[in-house]
């Protein structure tokens, strides 16, 4: 039995609305009513593997109504969005504590979720950037929520770009009807195979490139992301790095890209650049930071540079080969789409994770700064031994998910011929190690300041979210055991690998006109 489509973005959505209500009631009641909504996304999103499915909003057939679409590539989206946001939910239970209107900021947290499960369920472009559009506004206020200068001035800029950006995305979405007279994704892709690219639909791509290119803060485009994250609470920084810049930046381009205009030779060099650029930046940036949140922000530049690498490669794969791929290249692209999905996936969780122990670290001990702390390994042992399983992870230390990912894009790269991409790849691990065990350094080990003489371990909700995560941080190298790579991971390669397959398989799905 599929599950309706519209459950994905109805059960968060009603359920903000319902939390001001409940709020009156006390912070128990509401707290306990958006913990429920987001376990039961997850649990939804789990029956929902392996499923495909496109649902005619008001049963108006395609392209003359809205339509959403479940794929391999929204499966695996909706899954790592339902994980970190149950787990950054349960985070919140105890910290937020120390923050007042408990029930705006739950409210505004759900409307972020159904934001982004919009955004990866819609075949209609304009519904796209409208869901695009929740989930931004949220996290524009969630940013600011302590109301202290800092959080304020962050969001404040991260607003004003994160306009700029819809504003490149809703003249692109303009010009792409203008052009094709649809709004629809795949009729918008069957225009685009029938009579190629003009000088406006061209122009509409760059703006969709730069636009989106925003909202996944990729360098050049990262300049409100390092003062975002840090300013934000604790679980919503997990959100921001963990899932949201995927869901509106990667997830949005990717789609765009490979499903709708197509991928060619000159999108696959972008991508790559652009991948190379945000590795190499992010990772030398974040060295150099002493604030710990801070730090973490610019590794996420860092890390989401992976993604966009292993995509863009993919991309540039299947471009130089054309219609004549053998089934060789197509491994090769294949494999380096896998690497950066996995990867994807991965950072989304260990990502988290990171920002979560920051968060506990800086409320026990009042303080991010790296040189004010160190020590606290016997005073927050739980704190400690997620923090490390975390760091092992991004820097790709074997058996944690984050090598597998980095391994499969080295051998990607090498498989292709891409032998510098590969040492990139490696060289910027190095970096990501060294930056790790600077945290490590100064906020666990060396001698405990007279100041944070009397830190204690944070209980409860807190480190049973941190558990879960590290837990899964162990575990995920297991979606690569065949079953389990052919139920998530591949159907959302063969999703961008298909390219255009993806409107023809829409189309016949809807029975459109």
């Amino acid at each position: 039995m599929s599950v309706p489509l519209p459950v994905f973005v109805a059960v968060p959505l009603v359920t903000a609305f319902l939390l001001p209500i409940f709020g009156k009631k006390g912070k128990s009641a509401a707290t306990f009513l958006a913990n429920i909504a987001t376990i039961a996304l997850l649990v939804l999103a789990i029956a929902s593997i392996g499923q495909s499915n496109v649902y005619k909003i008001g049963k108006w057939p395609i392209p003359l109504g809205i339509n959403l679409v479940y794929d391999g590539l929204s499966s695996l989206m909706l899954l790592v969005i339902s994980v970190v946001s149950a787990a950054a939910m349960f985070f919140s239970i105890r910290y937020m504590e120390q923050y007042t209107a408990k029930a705006k900021y739950l409210s505004l947290f759900l409307l972020m979720v159904a934001g982004m499960n919009g955004v990866v369920l819609s075949g209609d472009i304009f519904n796209l950037f409208v869901f695009l559009e929740i989930a931004s506004l949220s996290s524009y206020a969630l940013v600011g929520f302590g109301c202290q200068h800092e959080e304020l001035e962050a969001s404040f800029k991260y607003m004003v770009l994160g306009s700029i950006a819809s504003v490149f995305i809703l003249f692109g979405v303009a010009l792409v009807y203008g052009n094709t007279g649809s709004l629809n994704m795949a009729y918008i892709s069957q225009a685009i195979q029938k009579s190629g690219l003009n000088a406006g639909l061209g122009f509409a791509l760059g703006l969709f490139i730069t636009g989106f290119g925003l909202k996944a803060a990729l360098v050049p485009f990262h300049a409100w992301l390092p003062d975002a994250h840090p300013s934000a609470p604790a679980p919503i920084s997990a959100m921001l790095s963990g899932v949201l810049i995927k869901a509106l930046g990667v997830y949005t381009l990717a789609r765009v890209l490979f499903n709708v205009f197509g991928v060619t030779i000159p999108i696959g060099w972008i991508l790559v650049v652009l991948g190379i650029l945000s590795m190499v930046a992010g990772a030398f940036l974040a060295i150099g930071q002493w604030d710990f949140k801070r730090l973490l922000a610019y590794s996420s530049i860092s890390q989401l540079g992976y993604i966009t690498l292993g995509i863009g490669l993919g991309a540039l794969i299947i471009a130089r080969a054309g219609k004549d791929i053998t089934a060789e290249q197509l491994a090769w692209a294949s494999l380096a789409i896998l690497g950066g999905l996995f990867h994807l996936a991965n950072h989304a969780v260990y990502k988290s994770l990171l920002f979560l122990t920051s968060g506990s670290v800086e409320m026990a001990t009042g303080t991010r700064q790296l040189k004010h702390l160190g020590g606290l390994a016997e005073k927050m042992p739980v704190t400690r031994a997620t923090c490390t399983v975390a760091s092992a992870s991004i820097a790709g230390i074997p058996p944690f998910s984050g090598f597998w990912s980095k391994l499969i894009l080295v051998i990607a790269a090498i498989q292709a011929g891409f032998y510098w991409v590969a040492a990139i790849i490696v060289f910027v691990s190095l970096c990501t190690l060294i930056m790790y065990l600077k945290v490590q350094r100064y906020v666990f080990l060396g001698e405990l300041p007279e100041n944070l003489q009397q830190t204690k371990e944070n209980k409860g909700s807190m480190l049973v979210a941190m558990v879960f995560l590290a837990c899964l941080c162990v575990l995920m190298g297991l979606l690569l055991v065949p079953g389990l790579r052919e139920t998530i991971l591949t159907p959302a390669v063969n999703v961008l690998t298909g390219g255009y397959s993806y409107s023809a398989d829409v189309i016949k799905a809807a029975g459109g006109m």
